[in-house]
């Protein structure tokens, strides 16, 4: 592991300067092969994306690097795997795919939530959103103004994004709790504020302000989001990007164009979904709850699910196998033998491995899903 100060004033700096149907391929069923065996050694998924269960793979000290959520993890261009939790003795830790610890930073973090990379004049760069609130060892929750930093991979604050009310774009009833960002082909950052007013805002590759939609007061309900936990550019077709929010509420992904217009829905009946990530052809997100059998949300839940090029779901890895009658998905409910525990972010690398991020599982490390 790096050698330096572990507790080192990552973003001292913050003299911040805010800137301004037809059914599915026959599923085979939950897959859980052995099942006298321990969760290590589980297979979980359908339809040829079924994978092995590691539990233990990162090797971390709960006395060095104290984990409290782990929220999301993105992978840098030189393979490392950088996760972002909300612990201040060490926001954001960083993996290489055996689970090594090679480093970690950040203590200003207590809300630290949406992670994503990007590439500029071939450096990595990252935004880190901070949502404003946070559990404390209690479960009790408690606040501050959210915020979204641009980073170096090491932590050097390039810029930050404060709250819109300071641009004129927020009511002053309107709170600020940013979930996430992604970033366009062009540089253009989008902001989903998923814990407080639900409006996705757009600057420019500076941090300069140029639009917002969403929010709750739409007349067509469609170009509202309820809960828009994720945002992510899906450029699967290279000549037409577009955006997919989440609405995690309603239990969907909603498109959108670039400029905010609305396109569609992809219900996802049964699951909170978070982000959407996009690997080559195929959409993966976490399932932060599941629904039960009588349709109510229920604590402890959660699983992965995928989606083929199409947008329709092919397996759910810890959860039901999916069905669809008359081309509609029904609900998914959570398998039997739970996997997880609300499902908050996976990342995908080059072997198609998964590693799962999980929200409030009792301070539990990723979980990396090896493809067989």
């Amino acid at each position: 592991m790096t050698t330096h100060n572990p507790r080192r004033n990552f973003l001292k700096t913050a003299a911040i300067a805010t800137v301004a149907a037809t059914a599915a391929p026959a599923a085979k069923g939950f897959t859980i092969l052995h099942k006298d065996k321990p969760a290590d050694e589980q297979l979980i998924g359908h339809n040829g994306f079924t994978y092995k269960v590691d539990k233990s793979w990162a090797k971390i000290s709960v006395n060095n690097t104290p984990l409290a959520n782990c929220h999301e993890m993105v992978q840098d261009s030189k393979g490392r795997l950088i996760m972002l939790g909300d612990h201040t003795h060490n926001n954001v830790l960083i993996f290489d795919k055996s689970g090594k610890l090679l480093d970690y930073w950040g203590t200003s973090l207590p809300g630290g939530h949406g992670l994503t990379i990007s590439k500029e004049g071939g450096e990595d760069f990252l935004l880190l959103t901070d949502c404003g609130w946070a559990l404390d060892r209690t479960g009790n929750t408690y606040g501050q103004a959210g915020q979204v930093l641009k980073t170096t991979t090491d932590g050097k604050l390039i810029f930050a994004i404060g709250h819109p009310r300071t641009i004129g774009i927020y009511k002053d009833d309107e709170p600020f709790k940013p979930t996430e960002t992604a970033v366009a082909p062009n540089g253009d950052i989008y902001v989903a504020d998923g814990y407080g007013s639900d409006y996705i805002i757009q600057y420019d590759a500076k941090g300069k302000y140029i639009r917002h939609f969403g929010g709750h007061h739409n007349s067509n309900p469609d170009h509202n989001l309820r809960n828009a936990h994720g945002i992510t550019v899906d450029t699967r077709d290279k000549n037409n990007p577009t955006l997919i929010c989440t609405s995690r509420e309603e239990n969907c992904f909603k498109l959108f164009t670039m400029d905010g217009k609305f396109i569609k829905r992809i219900d996802m009946p049964g699951m909170y979904v978070c982000r959407a990530v996009i690997n080559d052809s195929n959409i993966y997100a976490g399932v932060c709850w599941s629904k039960n059998a009588e349709g109510k949300q229920f604590d402890g839940s959660g699983f992965v699910t995928i989606l083929d090029k199409d947008n329709r779901v092919i397996s759910n890895p810890g959860g039901m196998a999916p069905v669809y009658k008359n081309g509609v998905l029904q609900q998914t409910l959570q398998a039997k033998n739970a996997t997880f525990m609300h499902g908050h972010d996976v990342c995908i690398d080059e072997d198609k491995s998964i590693y799962v991020c999980q929200w409030n599982a009792n301070h539990t490390a990723p979980v990396k899903l090896t493809r067989v």
